[in-house]
């Protein structure tokens, strides 16, 4: 899962879609709609979810998923690999059972070169690894999915399978980037270790409200921004010298796009069986603005942690505005959302803002560069990441 500000869409209207899920349960008001997502100058409190909102799902939108099942097992869960099939962290690090010569020498290889990557760039594939490391957030928030969820925490059904099988292959991903930070002697392990618990203890709140309408929304986009910044890691690995940490981050990519796959058939799907239900999903969640799962991550020291990360980020290209429309506009085109003709009321308002919405965000964005372009570059931040090193954001 991946991180980034998006100060670009801090003034987009905070309009409401009607609740067709189900009775609705407010724990508290949303405080500050406006901070659904970090943003360079309003970061949101580290200990402080936006907001907490439960649903009843009543029993026909239940049942919608219960009827799935059998499509799940058939069309979704062959999208995971067996394990045996499955590459392993260790098949891209120095062997640790070989002699203590040899293995020593590919230790020494991999952090000669590792010594080329600059400390940005240090900083966006730390952040990005801690955001991997809070998976057992993510497993918890599925099961907070009525219909989908795990009931039994080994239950047989097709989704809580996939739930299950989808967080066993996503926890390689952290283990990889952790195990190599670890070994290159560039960073700071401890704050790096703090910033993992802190991140954890914290959980989420994504919007998705018990809801798998929303929360395969959610994870569409999520997939798809994960596959974009990894690929981007990989490719400036690459230039900086560092081949080894571009088959990593590579590797990693390769997992995220084929999970994004698996959920954007599952919301494909629902427009085929619920399309009016599903297209209100997809407009409340692009109303409430995609929240990064990281976006609470707290080292203890830097009450703007994730907001200057994801300020790094948007620098070095690695996670941008401009990437936020374009999986906007992707996900249109994919679902064929500007194609569909049975929609009516709520439905139809809510197309017609999903398809304009691209265009939109990027007007803002421009809007905003225009502004940050005044603010940016005129200092940097210290990283404890980093043993304190100051980074411009």
């Amino acid at each position: 899962m991946e991180s980034i500000s998006m100060h670009s869409l801090r003034s987009f209207p905070l309009t409401s879609v009607r609740n067709p899920f189900g009775k609705t349960t407010t724990s508290h008001q949303c405080v500050n709609n406006m901070l659904t997502h970090a943003t360079a100058t309003t970061p949101p409190s580290t200990t402080t979810h936006r907001h907490t909102v439960t649903h009843k799902m009543p029993p026909e939108k239940i049942e919608v998923f219960k009827s799935l099942e059998p499509w799940v097992a058939q069309s979704i869960l062959p999208l995971l690999k067996s394990t045996e099939q499955s590459w392993q962290p260790s098949d891209f690090l120095p062997n640790s059972s070989q002699s203590t010569d040899q293995f020593t020498t590919e230790v020494q290889i991999l952090r000669d070169q590792s010594a080329n990557l600059p400390d940005d760039y240090l900083v966006v594939l730390i952040g990005n690894m801690i955001t991997e490391e809070a998976l057992p957030t993510y497993q918890t928030v599925f099961n907070t999915f009525h219909g989908v969820n795990d009931e039994t925490g080994a239950s047989p059904s097709p989704w809580a399978t996939w739930t299950r099988s989808w967080t066993a292959e996503e926890n390689r991903h952290g283990d990889l980037l952790r195990t190599y930070l670890y070994l290159s002697g560039r960073v700071n392990m401890t704050m790096i270790e703090r910033t993992v618990q802190n991140l954890i203890a914290s959980g989420m709140d994504p919007g998705t409200e018990n809801n798998p309408y929303l929360g395969f929304v959610y994870t569409s986009f999520q997939e798809r921004a994960t596959f974009i910044s990894h690929g981007n890691t990989a490719r400036l690995a690459k230039e900086n010298g560092d081949p080894s940490l571009a088959r990593i981050c590579g590797i990693i990519a390769s997992d995220e796009k084929r999970h994004e796959n698996a959920y954007v058939k599952i919301v494909e799907k629902l427009l085929e069986v619920d399309t009016t239900t599903a297209m209100i999903a997809i407009a409340d969640m692009m109303k409430k603005r995609i929240t990064m799962p990281a976006y609470l991550m707290n080292d203890g020291e830097d009450p703007s942690l994730f907001s200057h990360y994801s300020t790094v980020a948007q620098r070095l290209g690695v996670y941008t505005a401009a990437d936020y429309a374009d999986i906007v506009e992707f996900l249109v085109v994919r679902w064929r959302l500007e194609k569909l003709e049975e929609l009516r009321g709520e439905g139809r308002e809510a197309q017609e803002y999903v398809c304009e919405l691209a265009p939109r965000i990027r007007k803002l964005q421009k809007r905003s560069n225009e502004r940050s372009s005044k603010i940016l570059g005129q200092g940097g931040v210290e990283f404890s990441w980093i043993f304190n090193k100051k980074v411009m954001v």
